[in-house]
């Protein structure tokens, strides 16, 4: 038996889209390094986090899009990897290169709690602008 499209569509988990637009990058060389999270004990690094979205794309891109994500609450780490290593370059713990975080949170020793840059993907359509700080 057949079910009509209808029924299908009533039992899908609703999903959005997230507009990412980033800022205040110094320069356009190297990549830029993103973690879309929902689970706090994986941000910022998104490292064991199977359901976390990592894109690398190049320092010039602006804005990145994601779509078909499930309604809940997220948050956004970006690191700009100017030299191209695919990590971020520390001298004694403080940050070489570029860094922001969703809701641009205040940032003081290390890296803000998921709380700090947690957001809510409510609709369809969601936005968060993030600025890049740099420490050195």
């Amino acid at each position: 038996m057949l079910l009509p499209a209808a029924a299908l569509v009533l039992g899908a988990a609703p999903i959005a889209r997230l507009d990412v637009s980033v800022g205040h990058l110094r320069s356009a060389k190297g990549m830029l390094r993103v973690c879309l999270t929902a689970d706090p004990a994986n941000f910022p690094a998104c490292v064991d986090d199977a359901d976390a979205v990592t894109r690398s794309v190049p320092a010039g891109t602006h804005a990145l899009r994601f779509d078909g994500l499930p309604l809940g609450q997220y948050a956004v780490a970006v690191i700009h990897d100017e030299n191209g290593n695919a990590k971020l370059d520390t001298i004694a713990g403080i940050p070489r290169e570029g860094f922001g975080f969703s809701r641009n949170p205040v940032i003081r020793f290390g890296a803000p709690r998921f709380a700090a840059a947690r957001f809510a993907v409510t609709s369809d359509a969601n936005q968060q602008q993030i600025n890049m700080r740099y420490i050195f």
